[in-house]
């Protein structure tokens, strides 16, 4: 006679455990402490079995009956079911340390040490962005190409085409490691190239020297569309035109105010090599307020993710997008981080400084030099401070077209 819900509620324990019989083989045992567990007595292939269905009242007796179904089902289609659950909790071990992030760590840990550590931050930090929110928990196994395209398409939907082309890469990569160590039997990635709109490969924008006065006016009342955070990297970036990335990779270890001078290590350079930036008195100004902002952090600049890895390699270009340097605006050129660097090379050039001086400052060196980039460098450094200085109060006085600056002579 099948049990009813009163009979599993009212289920009381004795000085043994006892037993309670439904349908079909389904049984509730009840245990001298009261504790009660579904149990499932079944044959399969001639042996006498049990099958473990769950612990009431977490299962009630309707679900326990829906188990036993589809435990009944197993045994019908030649299924034993308490092999096929043995074999679902060892894929679930498997998948637990098969899942993408993983993998992904896994890869990167094997990678990183043949990049410098701020591209192989980058590359953690991109994907953690960008894939991780829809992979990251999935085991690799399960992982099809239309996932993979929806992370590179939503990545440029949001205005960042070259981080979706990137993502995509790192993608691909980190299923190729899996391939390679017996992890994946296919790449789903390897068939993925040209999925993105195509995009002309054009130089880094750089505003001319006319526009610059009314891009700074701009840039100073950033501060009401955006954070000011990102207005102080691009102040600086302009004031020091290194490359964005050694912005955004800048440790407060590195600066040394008093002596007015920022060290960037060499892992942190394209060239490989130390590079010393002099600091106008404008830059120190602007160094102290960053430090009432991010102070307490090891960077200057760090995400408002995760404070111990750099801003986003977006963040500075969409901020100057917003002041509408997209290309789009009438009356405004496109701009971009990285073109500040020419902007400032080609004003220094026309104004007359030394061109070597104006190229070790750019950080430009060439490969054969490197062996003598200290001497190189100190060859250079006082015109290098004395043409920061006049880059600085130059653009001061565009800002301020009150402001003299001293016309620089060359001397001959």
């Amino acid at each position: 006679m099948a049990l009813t819900d009163t009979q599993v509620r009212n289920a009381t324990a004795e000085d043994k455990d006892k037993w309670l019989s439904d349908a079909n083989g389904l049984r509730l045992l009840v245990k001298r402490n009261g504790s009660k567990y579904w149990r499932l007595k079944y044959r399969f292939l001639g042996k006498q079995k049990t099958l473990a269905i769950g612990v009431y009242p977490e299962i009630s007796l309707k679900e326990a009956r829906q188990l036993t179904a589809q435990a009944r089902n197993q045994i019908e289609s030649g299924i034993d079911p308490s092999e096929h659950r043995k074999s679902e909790k060892i894929s679930a071990r498997e998948n637990a340390g098969n899942l993408f992030s993983q993998i992904t760590k896994d890869w990167w840990n094997h990678q990183k040490g043949t990049w410098k550590p701020d591209h192989a931050n980058r590359v953690l930090l991109r994907l953690e962005q960008n894939a991780f929110p829809l992979i990251g928990n999935k085991p690799i196994t399960e992982i099809r190409p239309q996932e993979i395209i929806k992370i590179a398409r939503l990545t440029e939907d949001r205005g960042a085409p070259d981080v979706a082309q990137r993502v995509l890469q790192d993608i691909r990569r980190v299923f190729r490691y899996a391939v390679q160590h017996g992890l994946l039997e296919t790449n789903p990635a390897s068939e993925l190239q040209g999925i993105l709109k195509g995009r002309k490969t054009e130089h880094r924008a750089s505003l001319p020297r006319e526009e610059l006065p009314l891009f700074l006016k701009a840039l100073s009342e950033y501060q009401t569309k955006g954070r000011k955070l990102t207005q102080f990297a691009i102040e600086l970036l302009i004031l020091t035109f290194v490359r964005p990335g050694e912005l955004r990779g800048a440790m407060w270890e590195e600066f040394d105010l008093e002596e007015r001078v920022w060290r960037i290590p060499g892992e942190r350079m394209k060239m490989g090599t130390d590079h010393i930036v002099p600091l106008s008195y404008q830059a120190l100004i602007i160094i102290e307020e960053i430090r009432s902002i991010s102070g307490a952090y090891p960077l200057l600049f760090p995400s408002e993710r995760n404070r111990s890895q750099p801003m986003s390699d977006n963040t500075m270009r969409r901020a100057i997008f917003k002041l509408g340097y997209d290309g789009n605006e009438e009356g405004k050129s496109k701009a971009n981080p990285h073109g500040f660097r020419a902007t400032a090379s080609s004003i220094l050039n026309e104004t007359g400084f030394n061109p070597d001086a104006i190229e070790r400052q750019l950080s430009h060196m060439e490969r054969n030099a490197v062996r003598g980039a200290y001497t190189h460098h100190a060859k250079y450094l006082d015109e290098r401070k004395e043409l920061m200085q006049w880059w600085a109060d130059y653009l001061d006085s565009l800002k301020n077209p009150g402001v003299v600056v001293p016309i620089f002579s060359q001397q001959g």
